[in-house]
């Protein structure tokens, strides 16, 4: 593999490829004009931009035009979406995208009786979307076939790429280093469109973690302690950026827990930089083409520059950090 060699961004799509050469052509013209170090979140949005040259970029004021890599959508959104793709008269998505039927399941006896009772009552939906996805080239995960954020992780999400899913728990994609970020239905439509897509240039919270957890503590006390330390405001406009030392201690599902849960604190998303435990997981999903192309852009593209500055800095000594219970009645309240 070299960095000019086309890589394909997942197993079950021939069409969509990875397009770091791009990311980081649009990252030197931003570099050149800022003229500064970047966040990894910063590098992942700026790489992305409509329009590199001439975008205005100031963190909580600008609003960035941006180009997604992907869209995914849950049943429940998806119909209202879908609809208003279609009245736009397009042949098909201009932007990879996937619907998933796992909403509009109810949990009341048990996984099989309660798939066959969804398959009954929405029996119109899943049909309208099926043949919808099959006209306009989506892909179509069928009742039973997953829940969205883990589908997205185990099959879609790759370093370095930026993702908007209509479903509160996108972000959880961040912990294979993706920037993804929750929507509503009218946002994915427009991508699927093949318009920009537009955020207002989140603050970035650098949280460095530091040492090793003990036996005791799991990655989920790590957001536990955030949100204790940040409150379910603190992150309100912001991405939340970890690094340090501590990032190379955890599994890549342990980092997809710890994004997945920065709505608590209301953040845009959370993301952790491209690492070893990354590539580990692209190759136990049979994806380790995709970890081998991300190491050889790991230095200029998939990691914060030295002397990235972050709008606030939070550390977290994995040594010393404790189980945490959070609650009762909201999320910030943490007891270790």
């Amino acid at each position: 593999l070299t960095r000019d060699s086309q890589v394909n961004q997942n197993l079950l799509e021939s069409h969509s490829f990875i397009n770091y050469k791009k990311n980081v052509e649009n990252l030197d013209i931003v570099k050149s004009r800022l003229n500064r170090p970047l966040t990894y979140a910063e590098k992942i949005l700026y790489s992305h931009l409509d329009d590199p040259q001439n975008q205005d970029i100031e963190r909580g004021v600008s609003y960035l035009k941006l180009r997604p890599d992907r869209v995914a959508c849950q049943d429940a959104t998806a119909q209202m979406a879908i609809l208003q793709f279609m009245s736009a008269g397009i042949p098909q998505v201009a932007t990879p995208s996937t619907v998933h039927c796992d909403h509009l399941i109810q949990a009341q006896v048990g996984g099989p009786k309660d798939l066959a009772r969804a398959i009954d009552l929405n029996k119109e939906v899943y049909d309208f979307l099926s043949s919808a996805c099959a006209k306009y080239n989506l892909g179509f995960w069928k009742p039973g076939s997953g829940i969205i954020h883990q589908i997205v992780l185990e099959n879609y999400a790759f370093p370095g790429a930026l993702l908007i899913g209509t479903d509160s728990h996108t972000p959880n994609a961040g912990g294979l280093g993706q920037l993804a970020i929750g929507v509503g239905g009218a946002d994915a439509v427009d991508v699927m469109s093949g318009l920009p897509w537009e955020l207002k240039a989140p603050k970035i919270i650098g949280v460095k973690l530091t040492g090793k957890m003990s036996g005791w503590t799991s990655p989920k006390d790590i957001i536990l302690k955030l949100a204790g330390i940040t409150t379910v405001k603190g992150g309100t406009g912001a991405i939340v950026e970890y690094f340090g030392s501590g990032v190379e201690t955890f599994s890549c599902t342990g980092m997809g827990t710890i994004c997945n849960m920065g709505a608590e604190i209301g953040a845009t998303t959370s993301v952790f930089p491209f690492n070893k435990s990354m590539v580990d997981y692209l190759d136990a999903t049979g994806r380790s083409e995709i970890g081998q192309f991300a190491e050889l852009y790991k230095k200029d593209l998939l990691s914060a520059d030295e002397g990235a500055e972050y709008d606030q800095i939070i550390e977290i000594d994995l040594n010393t950090l404790e189980p945490h219970i959070n609650g009762p009645f909201t999320p910030d309240l943490a007891t270790p």
